[in-house]
């Protein structure tokens, strides 16, 4: 594969994080973005020992100067994006009756109107190179629905649907769009939260994955490369799902 940048949200930790490690070992360079600029500089520092080109990012994504500041930065920087993972994301556990429709505006604007404009941000880069690749993790949550997830299922929800639709406006110039809807996995705050607040005994867990383990950044950076590899090219509007076969399709 020859250079190319991407921009990784959410890519201060977790999910993120190892996407953005993984991809860089591919030799495509890295802008790491994330809400606080400071918390990227673990993962900068990472791609960077490796012998791998980075820069930490710092912006709201649901803000669209802060967003396109950053997008700036990143292509002055290391030159035009042609790779988007929208990672960056909020959980949520209140109950339908309780959501509020501050709340419920929050989390839509996070996890869907932040990949809205980051992919407006990045779309002409792609455009103009005849080549993208757009990755957007979405959550099992949005295939099975949850209790007191109401809001964040929807809004992952609505990811799966925008990553089909994009697919096919932007499959003409050579960009794929896909989704990876991402199972339990151990070490994301998201994860953290969800075992901390409905206490299920991690055996008990286990019992619902066929493979018999949870999942690991690490997995869903490894087909998140994938999609972004320069073989990928005929997999576009897709849900790929990493999950350990709790979700099957």
């Amino acid at each position: 594969m020859s250079y190319k940048v991407a921009i990784v949200t959410g890519a201060a930790a977790g999910i993120g994080a190892a996407c953005s490690k993984r991809l860089a070992q591919d030799g495509i360079a890295i802008g790491v973005l994330d809400l606080d600029e400071a918390r990227c500089a673990e993962t900068v520092a990472a791609i960077k020992q490796a012998g791998g080109t980075a820069i930490a990012l710092g912006a709201d994504v649901s803000h669209r100067e802060q967003a396109s500041a950053a997008v700036a930065r990143c292509r002055d920087a290391l030159g035009p994006i042609s790779i988007l993972v929208n990672n960056a994301g909020i959980t949520d556990f209140t109950p339908f009756e309780e959501m509020t429709d501050e709340r419920w505006d929050l989390i839509f604007a996070i996890n869907t109107r932040g990949p809205m404009i980051l992919t407006q941000l990045v779309l002409k880069d792609m455009k103009d190179a005849g080549w993208g690749r757009i990755v957007n993790i979405s959550s099992s949550s949005a295939q099975t629905g949850a209790i007191n997830m109401v809001a964040y299922s929807a809004s992952k929800g609505a990811v799966v649907t925008m990553t089909r639709s994009m697919a096919q406006e932007f499959g003409p110039y050579g960009i794929t769009v896909n989704n990876i809807p991402p199972g339990s996995v151990m070490g994301t705050i998201m994860s953290e939260a969800n075992r901390e607040r409905f206490q299920i005994p991690t055996e008990v867990l286990l019992q619902t994955i066929p493979v018999r383990r949870m999942g690991e950044p690490g997995d869903i950076a490894n087909a998140c490369a994938w999609l972004c590899h320069e073989a990928s090219g005929y997999v576009t509007g897709q849900t790929i799902g990493v999950n350990g076969g709790r979700v099957v399709s």
